[in-house]
């Protein structure tokens, strides 16, 4: 070991010296180790600011690679530093011993990743985001092998560092790649933009962005001066280009709506602001920028025009099926329409130029694709053409439409009909999502209610003809029929009760399916599935049912899953749980409160105190029917949300649960260990212990659930009618009768265990004052609570932070084993009642 026996700060100055001398070093941020160019002009430190050639975490002795990469990766995305700075070329990785380099672009994307918890603990490996980050680190050493002992490799680690990192300026200039061209269009955007003498809403109305004139800005040739008068267009395919200082609209037919030059408010910020950076853009990164410069435009506009791009992984494993279905040589025989291609990175891959078609909203995107062609890309500049695929009318050119001759005699042609894919990942957005309702009442305007297609064919579509991508696929279906769709979407076309009248009129063959994590896909939100489909539209078939193939993040296929319509079963599990209603004036313990009956609804069920004020079911327990509350509950609470099980709906079960007395008991010992009662809002009922197993100060205010528990309590017939019952209970009487004593499993008896630890630890802790029953001290620390709940006890151990919110940890070690132990044992008791859920019909396997 090179570096043995020294303390961290002595490791990165010894690693500073003898391999990174001819580079200045500082620390920025929470990033210990950061190298940058020489300045060998101190009076020009501003120049130097944004370059950053590598960041790195060191640690002392023989450290695991992977886990310092993940701690550095953490402290990027936790201070957002990439957002104050431009990204290095590399992010490394040293101990005493060896060191690692993995190229920045390499986990760009989790920066981007929408549910990703930056403040996990980082030495904490098993977590869903060191895995993620396992994942993208583990991948980038296995292909590039930036991996050096400092004894054994030291001359190629010193050869690596010469000929990379040098790369990343030329005569101290920033180069542009595909690591910092979306960063360096931030700060366009607030230093160069508001400069421009531009009309941004007319610019607007023709599809001319601030994307436009970045573009224009990142496509020239700089010549190597600092001024601006002499940078000349690299391309001509741009809607907008800059020539000779000023910026010109490059489109002739909407030259004349716009000034001939489009000059500056005032130039100087413009020519501060590219001094910084050498142009036009490393030739090996500008047909990439081209092909995303989706990720310039705004979120909002990307969501009204889904301009979503599909990973290479996708659109690979996307042609895979394509070959399985129709052959390998499909290209040969089929022709492909992409009608929503945005730059065309679906169709990378395919071969055959002449059997291709691509068509997309905006004319700055057919540019792009224009661009790529002169670049390389395999498509003919005829084929590709901007079209409005909702709005705009079947026409060929040599009639005064918009289609290529040769794909409007595919479509009419009913041979040459069958022979046509139309490949796309349309639009996902939708008019309107349940955040925007419920904050202002209205749905998205002109998102998907402004097109000829949703108002042609609403009405055969119901609520599903809201959604951009039903749009595309009832026009397909109704207006060139017998072709093929292949197409990425959500599942909520197949399995959605929304979509019943979809399903009812889109009826074609669904060959092929598979499905991966949404959030695979940029700007991507939540936990859910998108899935490919291969349609045949010759076979006229309402979808019932299909055996998917399920693939992770990373590509791999991991399982098959049977996908249902759900259109032909008995009924959901919210129609069963009515039956069981309070049908009298009775009293109750507590409100269940329920919603749709799928996966990503399941977050909100709970058991609380009262009835909320959020839409919902809510349903008030009591005796006679606290077994299916708690059944309910567990069903729906037992097995944990998955991306791939998110659109799975819980049904009307069979009869079987209603004999199995074990079940029932597992059921109602995983709900007394995991609600959310509070006895800050009312009497506690939910207490599964005596005072004396528990050691309690004082009396309970109520004893219900033991009594229950041990049979003490008449249970009434559970089929009930609806009975609507507001009054609260202050206190709950005693009720005379008898029902049988309940036998519980052994994996509950664990949870029964932990949980008596769990209180009895509560009722040994010390406290400033004592309130036996006093509602306005629930709640808060130092006060002992006899009637203390289990959520009660979670906030006395755990507290709030300043915004309010129950703390994740204690301080107390004790609590924290004692709290552990019992969500272990939920844990098996959960995977006891799982494969019930499934035999009972809850959920279809």
């Amino acid at each position: 070991m090179k570096y043995a026996n020294i303390r961290e700060e002595e490791i990165k100055i010894k690693v500073r010296d003898d391999f990174f001398s001819e580079y200045d070093y500082k620390i920025l941020g929470n990033i210990d180790f950061c190298i940058t160019p020489k300045n060998k002009n101190p009076k020009q430190t501003q120049l130097f600011d944004d370059i950053n050639l590598l960041w790195a975490e060191a640690k002392t002795g023989d450290y695991d690679v992977i886990a310092m990469f993940a701690q550095l990766i953490l402290t990027i995305g936790k201070a957002k530093t990439f957002d104050k700075t431009l990204p290095p070329a590399f992010l490394g990785a040293f101990d005493g011993k060896k060191i690692a380099f993995i190229p920045y672009n390499a986990v760009l994307n989790i920066f981007s990743l929408n549910d990703f918890n930056w403040n996990v603990t980082s030495s904490n490996q098993n977590t869903k985001e060191f895995a993620i980050i396992r994942e993208h680190v583990q991948k980038s050493l296995d292909k590039n092998d930036y991996l050096y002992d400092f004894l054994k490799d030291e001359k190629e680690l010193k050869f690596f560092i010469k000929n990379n990192l040098a790369k990343a300026t030329e005569s101290g200039k920033i180069l542009i790649n595909k690591n910092n061209f979306v960063p360096i269009y931030l700060r366009w955007v607030e230093q160069v933009k508001p400069y421009i003498d531009f009309n941004w809403e007319d610019g607007k109305k023709q599809n001319i962005l601030d994307n436009s004139f970045f573009l224009a800005d990142l496509f020239v040739d700089d010549k190597g001066t600092p001024v601006i008068e002499d940078d000349t267009p690299i391309s001509e395919n741009l809607f907008v280009v800059f020539r000779n200082g000023h910026y010109e609209i490059a489109k002739e037919n909407l030259k004349s709506l716009f000034n001939a030059t489009i000059p500056f408010k005032d130039k100087k910020p413009y020519e501060q602001f590219w001094k910084k950076y050498k142009r036009p853009p490393l030739e090996e990164f500008q047909n990439y920028i081209l092909e995303r410069k989706d990720l310039l435009v705004p979120q909002d506009i990307r969501e009204r025009k889904g301009a979503f791009f599909t990973p290479r992984i996708w659109v690979e494993l996307s042609q895979k099926y394509i070959a399985e279905v129709l052959g390998e040589d499909w290209q040969e025989e089929y022709y492909v329409w992409d009608c929503a291609a945005g730059t065309g990175n679906l169709l990378a891959g395919l071969t055959n130029k002449y059997h291709i078609f691509a068509s997309t909203l905006d004319q700055s995107d057919v540019n792009a694709m224009h661009e790529r062609i002169e670049n390389g890309a395999i498509l003919l500049h005829d084929y590709v053409f901007q079209f409005d695929f909702l709005n705009d009318e079947f026409l060929p050119k040599s009639k005064g439409g918009k289609l290529p001759d040769d794909l409007y005699n595919i479509i009419t042609d009913e041979e040459k009909r069958k022979k046509l894919v139309v490949y796309i990942n349309p639009p996902y957005a939708e008019a309107g999502n349940v955040k925007e309702r419920i904050g202002t009442g209205k749905s998205k305007p002109k998102t998907s209610t402004d097109n000829k297609t949703y108002i042609k064919y609403k009405n055969i579509l119901g609520k599903a003809s809201k959604e951009l991508f039903t749009q595309f696929l009832i026009r397909i279906y109704q207006e060139i029929p017998t072709c093929k769709i292949a197409n990425f979407s959500t599942l909520k076309n197949l399995q959605s009760s929304n979509f019943l009248d979809f399903r009812e009129v889109f009826r074609a063959k669904l060959e092929k399916i598979f499905e991966v994590p949404a959030d695979s896909f940029d700007n991507v939100k939540g936990q859910f599935p998108i899935g490919f489909f291969f349609w045949n539209l010759e076979i006229k078939e309402k979808f019932n049912y299909i055996f998917s193939d399920l693939y992770e993040r990373n590509g791999d296929f991991f399982k098959n899953k049977n996908i249902y319509s759900y259109d032909d079963i008995k009924g959901k599990i919210n129609q069963w749980l009515n039956i069981y209603k309070i049908k009298k004036e009775k009293k109750f313990i507590g409100v269940l409160m329920g919603d749709a009956p799928d996966f990503q609804n399941n977050n909100v069920i709970s058991i609380q105190n009262l009835e909320g004020t959020r839409h919902g079911i809510y349903f008030k327990i009591n005796e006679d029917n606290l077994n299916i509350s708690s059944i309910y509950y567990a069903v729906r609470k037992s097995i944990n949300p998955t991306w791939y099980n998110d659109r799975d709906q819980f049904l009307f079960p069979n009869d079987g649960w209603k004999t199995d007395i074990e079940f029932q008991n597992d059921c109602l010992a995983f709900t007394l260990f995991s609600n959310n009662i509070q006895s800050q809002f009312g009497t506690n009922h939910w207490i599964p212990f005596t005072e004396a197993e528990v050691n309690a100060r004082s009396k309970f205010e109520s004893n219900f659930m033991t009594d229950f528990i041990n049979g003490k309590v008449k249970i009434e017939n559970q089929n009930v009618d609806l009975f609507s019952q507001k009054e609260t209970l202050s206190e709950f009487e005693t009720l005379k009768g008898l029902s049988t004593k309940l036998q519980f499993s052994e994996e509950a008896k664990l949870v029964f265990d932990a949980g008596r630890n769990l209180w009895k630890y509560y009722h040994t802790q010390e406290f400033p004052s004592f309130r036996g029953v006093d509602s306005n001290a629930v709640g808060r620390r130092g006060v002992y609570n006899v009637n203390a709940s289990l959520y009660d006890i979670r906030e006395h151990f755990q507290g709030r932070n300043e915004k309010g919110k129950m703390n994740n940890k204690s301080g107390d070690e004790t609590y924290m084993k004692l709290i552990a132990e019992l969500r272990s044992a939920l844990k098996i008791l959960a995977k006891k009642i799982e494969p019930k859920v499934y035999e009972y019909g809850f959920l279809k396997e």
